[in-house]
């Protein structure tokens, strides 16, 4: 795993558990903070969390293709 794959999928699951925070903080399920009861993060968590699990989808498919495309240039000849 590259240095650029590894940093990607690290935010990526950053954006999740905060996204995932920010989602019970919004529906009043975690408690402490301004943010606790406020609709607007219960619509704003899920969406970064959304983004999250796509920019993770993103990373692991385009690593899959590259692999993919080595295997068969190995295999056939391709890019020396």
């Amino acid at each position: 795993m590259t240095l650029g794959r590894a940093a990607g999928l690290s935010i990526a699951v950053l954006m999740v558990l905060v996204g995932a925070l920010w989602t019970g903080q919004g529906l009043g399920w975690i408690g402490g903070s301004s943010m606790t009861g406020e609709s607007t993060w219960a619509i704003v968590g899920p969406i970064v969390a959304g983004l999250g699990v796509a920019l993770a989808i993103s990373i692991i498919g385009n690593a899959r293709q590259k692999r993919a495309q080595s295997d068969l240039d190995q295999r056939y000849g391709g890019k020396r």
